[in-house]
C-alpha cells in the first residue's frame, strides 16, 4: 500500500513538472492568457491585428495562435496540419522575440525537425531558423516558416500558406504578397504590432476598415490589460513617457504629428452593440449638409442619466435634399421616431440657410418641402464644440457618456482619423459627421444655460444692478 502510495506521488509530480514546463498548456488554462488575448484567439476574421503596447501581451497572442494551429489543438478554429510563415522585420528581430515565443510555447518533444539558416540545431535560440516541423495531434507534420522583411518582397513569392503571422508592422508590398500566399487555401493573415511610425498602409486598410470588411478585425491592448504586469513599474514608466509616446508604447494608439483631436476616444468602450432604444429616449437628429460632399445625419437619443447615443447613420453624397429626406424618413419609420405636426425635427449647420445654384429654395426651405423642419440656429464654436465632445468622451472622473452604435461606421471611421495639423486647427478633412456631432452636443450644453436656475446669490446681483440703474426691484 505504501508502495502503491509513493508510485501515486511520483506520478503526480512528473505531471506536475510536465505542466510546469508546458508553456502552451499554461497560457491555455488561463494561469497566463488575458481577457482581450481570447478574444483575439476566438475571433474568426481572416484579417486580425492586436495594436498593443510594448509588454501588454501581443506578441504571445501570435506564437500561441501559431503554436495551436501547427500542432493542431487550436480551442475555437478548425484544425488540420498546416504549413505557415511567421514573418519579423529582419533576422535579428526574428531571433531575439518570435522565434523565441515559438520555442517558448512548443514543447521540445513536439518538434519532428529544426531546420537553421545559421547556427546549430541543438541550439537553435541561439541561431536563426528557416523552419520548424512541428509533430500535430493527426500524426502528421505542420511547418513553421520563417521569414524577415530585410530579405524584399522577391522572398515571400511562389508558397501557398494556411496562413501568416507578422510580428510587427511589414511594408506594403510584402504585406500583399503574403496575403496573395494564403489566397488559394483561404487562409489568414493575423498581426501583433506597436504602432510607433504613424499613419501607415495599416492605420488606413486595417485599423480604419474594421467596421466597413466583413474580414477585417483589430483589438488594442494596453499595459492595464495585462495582469502580470506590476501596476507600480506601469506608474514609473507612465510617468517617464510624453503624452505621445505614452499613446503608442502603452496604449497602442496610432499617431501622428500634432496628434488626435479625440484621443480619449477608446472602441472598446464608446462603440456598442445596437439596441431597441425607449421612445422616450429619443431626442434629436442633427444634419450636415452636403451635395457633392457627403451629407451626415444621425439620430441621438438620451437617457435619464444624460448618456448619449448615436443610434442611426444616414450618409451618402451627390444626391439632392428630396433624396437625402427620404433616406432620413426612412430611418425614422424604422425607428418609430416621433413628428411634431407631421414633420421630424433636426438640428442643420447654417449653411443651409443658403440657397442652391439648382433651386430658388434653400436647404432649409426645401428640407422643410419634405416634411423634415430644420433649425439652422447651431452653435459652431469649433474649440469650444471640441471640448465639448471631449467631456462627452470621458468626463473629469475618466466616465464615458457617449456611446455609439457599430452601425454608425462613419462616425466612428472620422472620430478615428481627426487630427491637428500643425497651425493648431483640425485637419479640414473628413469630418463631416464630427461637425454636426459638435452641434447636437453643443445644443446640449447651451440648453443646460438657457435652463439653469439661478442660485440665490446671482439673483440678489441681479436685482442690486437694477437698483443701481433706478428699476423696480419687484
Amino acid at each position: 500500500m505504501k508502495d502503491e502510495k509513493y508510485k501515486l506521488s511520483l506520478i503526480e509530480k512528473e505531471i506536475e513538472k510536465r505542466y510546469r514546463n508546458d508553456h502552451l498548456a499554461r497560457y491555455n488554462k488561463g494561469d497566463k492568457i488575458h481577457l482581450k488575448q481570447m478574444e483575439f484567439h476566438r475571433c474568426n476574421k481572416k484579417n486580425r491585428w492586436v495594436f498593443g503596447g510594448n509588454r501588454s501581451g501581443k506578441t504571445e497572442c501570435g506564437a500561441c495562435e501559431t503554436v495551436y494551429l501547427a500542432r493542431g489543438i487550436h480551442p475555437y478554429k478548425e484544425n488540420r496540419p498546416i504549413s505557415c510563415w511567421v514573418v519579423s522585420l529582419s533576422k535579428q528581430v526574428q531571433r531575439d522575440v518570435a522565434q523565441q515565443k515559438i520555442l517558448h510555447y512548443l514543447r521540445k518533444d513536439y518538434i519532428e525537425k529544426i531546420v537553421m539558416s545559421s547556427g546549430r540545431s541543438d541550439n537553435a535560440e541561439s541561431g536563426i531558423i528557416d523552419f520548424i516541423l512541428v509533430k500535430n495531434v493527426f500524426g502528421s507534420l505542420s511547418k513553421i516558416g520563417f521569414k524577415s522583411c530585410d530579405q524584399g518582397r522577391e522572398k515571400f513569392q511562389g508558397s501557398s500558406l494556411d496562413f501568416v503571422w507578422f510580428d510587427e508592422e511589414p511594408p506594403y508590398d510584402i504585406y500583399q504578397e503574403c496575403r496573395m500566399r494564403v489566397l488559394d487555401k483561404k487562409g489568414m493573415i493575423f498581426g501583433t504590432m506597436t504602432p510607433l511610425k504613424g499613419l501607415t498602409w495599416v492605420y488606413n486598410e486595417i485599423y480604419l476598415n474594421q467596421n466597413n470588411d466583413d474580414e477585417v478585425w483589430h483589438i488594442e491592448m494596453e499595459w492595464a490589460d495585462n495582469p502580470y504586469l506590476d501596476k507600480q513599474e506601469i506608474e514609473k514608466m507612465s510617468q517617464s513617457m510624453s503624452s505621445e509616446e505614452l499613446l503608442s508604447r502603452r496604449y497602442g494608439k496610432f499617431m501622428q504629428y500634432g496628434g488626435l483631436v479625440y484621443p480619449e476616444f477608446d472602441e472598446n468602450v464608446h462603440v456598442i452593440d445596437p439596441f431597441n432604444i425607449p421612445k422616450d429616449w429619443q431626442d434629436n437628429i442633427s444634419i450636415d449638409p452636403g451635395l457633392n460632399n457627403p451629407l451626415s445625419a444621425h439620430f441621438y437619443a438620451r437617457d435619464y442619466d444624460g448618456n448619449v447615443y448615436v443610434i442611426a447613420e444616414h450618409f451618402d453624397k451627390g444626391k439632392d435634399v428630396y433624396y437625402h429626406s427620404q433616406k432620413i424618413k426612412e430611418i425614422a419609420k424604422q425607428l418609430d421616431w416621433f413628428y411634431v405636426n407631421g414633420k421630424i425635427s433636426a438640428l442643420i449647420d447654417s449653411a443651409a440657410n443658403q440657397r442652391t445654384l439648382a433651386s430658388s429654395k434653400n436647404v432649409v426651405e426645401l428640407f422643410y418641402d419634405n416634411d423634415i423642419l430644420v433649425n439652422p440656429k447651431v452653435n459652431k464654436d469649433m474649440f469650444r464644440g471640441i471640448n465639448v465632445v471631449k467631456k462627452f468622451l470621458k468626463d473629469g472622473e475618466g466616465k464615458a457618456h457617449l456611446f455609439i452604435f457599430k452601425s454608425c461606421v462613419n462616425l466612428i471611421r472620422e472620430i478615428k482619423s481627426y487630427w491637428w495639423s500643425d497651425n493648431d486647427l483640425p485637419i479640414k478633412k473628413d469630418d463631416h459627421c464630427l461637425d454636426e456631432l459638435r452641434y447636437y452636443l453643443m445644443s446640449i450644453e447651451d440648453n443646460k444655460k438657457i435652463n439653469k436656475e439661478k442660485t440665490p446669490i446671482q439673483k440678489d446681483k441681479k436685482r442690486l444692478i437694477r437698483k443701481l440703474n433706478g428699476r423696480n426691484t419687484f
